[in-house]
């Protein structure tokens, strides 16, 4: 049922003859009515409240049309987590499936999820420069001291968003630092100070808070996005390791 989110499913005039022609259909063995569900557009409590209350009437429609639907949803995880009348008999869980905070500001520990998703690489090359260095393309970050750059073999070509270029954190050899200068297609460089790294120390691009490394809601903020975009971007070239937590 359309609620309000007016992407897709049955708009509210259109109710009362679908759930007519769907009794038929079932009482003809055509079709079996198992479930009825709705989908928030997360604008706010009180629109998240107009789409359940119309969604209430949705269920009471299909009941007075002799539908009995066993399944009843209108939850995802934001939801789920907030809104005990909002669960019904099923939710959806997608974000938190991730570990993911579906708001990106609430800490995940504080929501009892634990992120499960790790973007790995290594540092691919080292070198040092002097002041003055322009890095990347477009030079949108300089050198302002003597410094070593760090090269990690990633890019959007694997998912990393080109507005992480000059915002976004990541963990190199145990350091939270900021991606330096534009992220290229397939690599970006990292400004680690005086920091020491040599090639082949571990980077961390977004993981879990409890280790010392960036959430993908610490990356998404940092890019002007959000945590669903950075986990569901990592693209087809990064390898998948599948572990036990």
């Amino acid at each position: 049922l359309d609620t309000g989110l007016s992407r897709n499913g049955i708009a509210p005039e259109e109710w009362r003859r679908v759930f007519e022609r769907a009794k038929y259909h079932e009482g003809d063995g055509a079709v079996v009515v198992e479930g009825i569900f709705s989908h928030l557009a997360g604008a706010g409590p009180q629109a998240d409240l107009a789409a359940h209350v119309l969604f209430e009437e949705g269920i009471a429609h299909a009941r007075d049309a002799g539908l009995n639907p066993s399944i009843i949803h209108i939850a995802a995880t934001s939801t789920a987590l907030t809104s005990t009348s909002m669960r019904y008999n099923m939710v959806r869980i997608g974000i938190g499936a991730y570990g993911v905070s579906p708001d990106d500001t609430t800490p995940v520990a504080d929501l009892g999820l634990t992120p499960v998703m790790t973007v790995r690489s290594r540092v691919a090359a080292v070198r040092k420069v002097p002041a003055g260095v322009g890095v990347s393309y477009e030079y949108a970050y300089v050198t302002p001291q003597a410094t070593t750059l760090a090269l990690v073999p990633l890019g959007y070509a694997e998912g990393i968003p080109r507005s992480a270029s000059n915002v976004a954190p990541v963990n190199v050899a145990g350091q939270v630092r900021t991606i330096s200068g534009r992220v290229a297609m397939d690599q970006f460089i990292v400004d680690m100070g005086s920091e020491w790294v040599t090639v082949g120390d571990p980077v961390v691009v977004f993981g879990d808070p409890k280790r010392g490394h960036p959430s993908a809601s610490d990356f998404a903020r940092a890019c002007g996005t959000i945590g669903y975009e950075i986990v569901t971007r990592m693209g087809g070239r990064c390898v998948r390791v599948y572990v036990e937590l």
